[in-house]
């Protein structure tokens, strides 16, 4: 049973600089997102990271929000939390399907996000995964874009030395 499994966790990455993130949430389910937000909340502080909160209709709707929160405010990573419970209908395939492919699309542009959409077979499963006292899928999801956005703060100053780099003389045109 997935409920009784152990998985190793990452140690929290530390950071010298803080760390701000957007909290984008479908309350659907009301009662399971506002556990996976404590989660989420939870483990943003105890790096000493701040958040925003904000509230979408559905896990569709999830990955627009993170795209016009890119384009329009500055925060260093994204975490999206939500839950889809299967249905009588294939809705829910193109729900879990097509909020996943967009959020992944989303980090390979080079967004720090972590997914915590649930995708389940019942409410029962999803009161266990977004209980921060038992899975905690949304301190799980949090952790992931904390320990992305530490990845992209170790290599962004790098360069792979290719490419035109202007020379630092200043040249004049006459």
């Amino acid at each position: 049973m997935a409920g009784q499994e152990t998985h190793y966790i990452l140690p929290r990455p530390e950071f010298d600089k803080p760390v701000k993130l957007l909290i984008v949430v479908s309350p659907y389910y009301k009662d399971i997102a506002d556990n996976m937000v404590a989660g989420a909340v939870a483990e943003i502080e105890a790096v000493g990271g701040s958040y925003e909160l904000i509230e979408v209709p559905g896990a569709l709707e999830i990955p627009t929000a993170i795209g016009i929160s890119d384009r329009a405010a500055n925060f260093d990573g994204f975490v999206a939390l939500g839950c889809v419970i299967r249905g009588e209908t294939t809705h829910y395939d193109t729900v879990c399907n097509d909020s996943s492919r967009a959020l992944q699309l989303l980090g390979l542009q080079g967004l720090c996000i972590g997914n915590g959409i649930l995708t389940v077979e019942n409410r029962d499963q999803a009161v266990v995964r977004a209980d921060p006292q038992g899975q905690n899928k949304g301190g799980g999801a949090a952790a992931a874009a904390l320990h992305l956005i530490a990845l992209a703060r170790k290599w962004g100053a790098q360069t792979k030395g290719v490419g035109f780099k202007p020379s630092s003389d200043s040249y004049r045109l006459a």
